[in-house]
């Protein structure tokens, strides 16, 4: 007889106002295998995962755990069963350290007093085991979003959960963070742990996964092996078309400096050092730069001075010949256009209704503001519902819908709706595809391109190597807070990419005519190294 599944969920049916998030699905997970649950943005995984975990509950269906009907209330009833969730959107108490977050819920303590040194031994263990380094001490509100991943997954570990829910675990990590996130899937594997892998990445999924779930638009499709499914097929699975997996540009036409860099340095609230050195470049309208380089070297840090949310301690920013450098975030609004690496913190008030975010910094506009000040409603409703269309943000009740109730991946599509319709001279996209599945991805990267053939300049920060070798026109390489390379993405290979963002060479000249890259002997050097 076949040993039980180690979680069965049968028949699972979740309604919300106006959607039905589950649509009678089944999904079966063995013991000590890597199962991925795939899908476009708004198909359904994160809810699924949540009804697991405790934080939703199904209308219908039930879930059998090593064979056994279970029912899950909260997620301590999931914690105490074995189950543990690293949640796509963090569930951390920003105002509290590392530590104190991983522990959160299981703290021992004595006499009243909480014990942190065995805890703090344990993590300690941890981190070094799997390769998830933190500073315990570290305040969450004070850390990179990367780091905070890490946070969520040693939260998880140090309970000792053997059912794990990955919820888009590398949205947000680094190419080389990704290769040891996999890694510590394997691992965890050969422990015997039994994992669920929601994430939108096809070759991550080709990678670690032994099966793969598919949902569409709340509805099961179907489970096959991924060893033998190509990527194409588990993508027409999940989009219901083919995508085409190759950014099409024509070459750039760049005319007028619409950014200029000079010096910025700005100060680090991690430590003494400055996070960005004396950078200097320019960005001209009918191109796309990329600033590329390994999370936590200085781009958020960067992109805070950029746009008015942290002050420069030294340097000019010029945008379209005026000088920006000590004006508010609202004079800069005027333009360019932010996604944000944070949607949560930066891009949207989760608590509004999708209709005033997507108006976020324009309903002073008199297009949406009558004379004596109030807000012109039918027409904010009508904006919404164009964008809504127009970029496909799917939500339950359209543009009444909580932002806070929609999927990550519908959050982002309704940012950048909301930052590409704006007028705007330059376009800065953070992480713009972050937990976006290949069909919107492929959008996002066809809207950046038009942005650049409109005459816009367009300034893409990305930790994704893909999206960094294929989408700019030009890249620039930030290491340390400084800027270390600039490379021609047709002319440059992803090895010597990774060269440069690792600090292994610096200093690279390109002949602006023949774009010929000089090759340094650190290159040679790292190669025989490597052999």
């Amino acid at each position: 007889m076949d040993a039980p599944y180690a979680i069965e969920m049968v028949n699972i049916t979740k309604r919300f106002p106006g959607i039905i998030a589950n649509d009678n699905i089944t999904l079966q997970l063995k013991r000590g295998e890597i199962h991925a649950l795939l899908g476009e943005n708004g198909a359904g995984k994160s809810t699924l995962m949540s009804v697991l975990f405790g934080l939703y509950q199904a209308e219908e269906g039930v879930i059998k755990k090593d064979g056994k009907e279970v029912k899950i209330n909260n997620p301590n009833d999931a914690n105490d069963l074995g189950i543990g969730m690293v949640h796509q959107h963090f569930k951390l108490v920003q105002c509290f350290t590392v530590l104190e977050n991983i522990i959160l819920g299981v703290e021992s303590t004595k006499n009243g007093i909480l014990q942190m040194d065995e805890a703090r031994e344990k993590v300690k263990a941890l981190s070094e085991k799997y390769g998830l380094q933190v500073d315990p001490d570290a305040k969450i509100e004070d850390i990179t979003v990367g780091m905070q991943q890490r946070t969520e997954i040693l939260k998880m570990l140090f309970r000792d959960n053997e059912i794990l829910i990955f919820d888009e675990p590398t949205a947000v990590l680094t190419p080389q963070e990704i290769e040891e996130l996999m890694e510590i899937m394997k691992n965890l594997r050969a422990e015997g742990k039994s994992i669920l892998f929601i994430t939108h990445k096809l070759n991550e999924i080709k990678a670690v996964a032994d099966r793969v779930t598919v949902l569409r638009r709340g509805k099961y499709i179907g489970t096959v092996d991924v060893a033998t499914t190509s990527k194409e097929e588990m993508s027409r699975m999940m989009v219901g078309r083919d995508v085409n997996m190759v950014v099409d540009k024509t070459p750039a036409k760049p005319k007028d400096v619409i950014l200029k860099v000079e010096n910025m340095t700005v100060a680090s609230k991690m430590h003494s050092n400055n996070a960005v050195k004396n950078v200097s470049f320019e960005v001209h309208e009918g191109e796309i730069v990329c600033i590329a380089g390994i999370d936590g070297n200085g781009q958020t840090e960067f992109v805070y001075g950029l746009t008015g949310m942290e002050p420069l301690v030294d340097g000019k920013i010029t945008l379209c010949g005026e000088d920006i450098t000590k004006e508010s975030i609202r004079k800069r609004s005027r333009l360019l256009s932010h996604i944000p690496e944070d949607r949560h913190k930066h891009g949207l008030v989760l608590d509004y209704p999708l209709e005033y975010n997507m108006v976020l910094q324009r309903y002073f506009e008199p297009e949406f503001t009558s004379k004596a000040g109030f807000l012109k409603r039918p027409e904010i409703r009508a904006y919404s519902e164009k964008l809504e269309k127009e970029f496909d943000v799917r939500s339950g009740q359209g543009p009444i819908t909580i932002a806070r109730a929609m999927s990550g991946g519908n959050q982002q599509k309704a940012i950048i709706a909301r930052e590409v319709d704006k007028d705007h001279k330059l376009l800065v996209a953070v992480q713009p595809t972050r937990g976006l599945d290949v069909g919107a991805i492929e959008g996002v990267h066809k809207q950046l391109i038009a942005e650049r053939d409109n005459g816009r300049a367009v300034l893409l920060i990305s930790l994704e190597l893909e999206e960094v070798m294929n989408v700019p026109d030009r890249i620039l390489v930030m290491y340390e807070g400084e800027i270390v390379g600039e490379l021609d993405p047709k002319k440059t290979t992803v090895e010597e990419l990774g060269l440069f963002m690792a600090g292994a060479k610096r200093n690279v000249n390109i002949d602006a005519n023949t774009a010929e890259i000089e090759e340094s002997e650190t290159i040679d050097t790292a190669r025989k190294e490597e052999a």
